[in-house]
């Protein structure tokens, strides 16, 4: 995505325009993106037992290395094949590494007063601004730093949300490229500290069963962020990614079917996101 922006500065089109989704990596036939029904990468790998047997070409990995993963999310206006096609080429979509979490992304100059109370905040992103895939123009007011509107909502049968960032590129005046990571909101009283980064929000997963305690997080996340680096003669991209909680990787729950240490050759848990498609600001 920076190198669209170098490519664009130097012969006038993007080709790295791309919007972004998820999906599974698999060879056996059947999709499996949770992880307590991930069912291997290969046939040779589709039991815990033979996890460690299979190995991939000079890398040596094994079935504990892969992952199960993800999802492709769509914002069609109905549940047809002509209107998710036509969101597919608006690149009005997104990506989770497999919950089902509900992600809205925003971008505009001046968004009305956003009430978290109410549930118009779809309504006031496509009055105001583009939705995630879109472009914004330079502003006509003197000063103006692009708006985001974010919502993220948990997956009902999953996990609480831990924090929503905003992942900025840019190119600046000599032409160099840049990336910067903004927490934007989060569960909880944490503070962001002098190094400029968020505390972990914490781990409740039990290792000797798997399961995560759902005392810590938050069911949905809404806010109205502001560019603070903002500079309207700069190329940028904006994207969201959402986090999760930690929860249990296939790897700890399988050890814990077998009856056996979690294996070495990935963490117990992990944090499961979503990743929306960017919204660009040319000058």
């Amino acid at each position: 995505m920076r190198r669209g922006l170098k490519l664009e500065q130097k012969v006038g089109i993007n080709p790295y325009k791309f919007g972004v989704i998820g999906s599974t990596d698999s060879h056996s036939g059947l999709s499996s993106a949770d992880e307590d029904n991930f069912w291997g990468k290969m046939a040779r790998d589709s039991t815990p037992e033979t996890k460690r047997s299979f190995g991939i070409g000079r890398r040596k990995l094994t079935g504990w290395n892969m992952s199960a993963q993800g999802l492709a999310a769509v914002w069609a206006t109905e549940n047809t094949r002509e209107a998710i096609f036509a969101a597919f080429k608006r690149r009005e979509v997104y990506g989770t590494t497999g919950p089902r979490m509900k992600v809205r992304v925003f971008g505009g100059w001046g968004f009305a007063e956003l009430n978290e109370r109410q549930s118009n905040l779809s309504e006031i992103g496509y009055r105001d601004g583009v939705p995630m895939g879109g472009d914004l123009v330079r502003p006509t007011a003197v000063g103006a730093a692009p708006q985001f509107l974010i919502q993220a909502v948990k997956d009902p049968l999953g996990s609480n949300l831990d924090r929503v960032q905003m992942v900025k590129g840019w190119l600046d005046a000599d032409g160099e490229t840049h990336e910067q990571v903004f927490d934007v909101a989060w569960a909880g009283a944490r503070e962001i500290g002098p190094d400029s980064k968020l505390p972990a929000v914490g781990d409740t997963v039990d290792r000797a069963t798997g399961k995560t305690a759902n005392t810590i997080g938050t069911p949905e996340l809404i806010t109205l962020w502001t560019d603070p680096t903002f500079d309207p003669d700069q190329r940028a991209f904006y994207y969201v990614r959402v986090l999760q909680i930690p929860t249990a990787r296939h790897s700890l729950l399988d050890a814990i079917a077998l009856q056996e240490s979690a294996p070495k050759e990935g963490p117990p848990v992990l944090q499961e996101r979503a990743y929306s498609s960017a919204i660009w600001y040319t000058p």
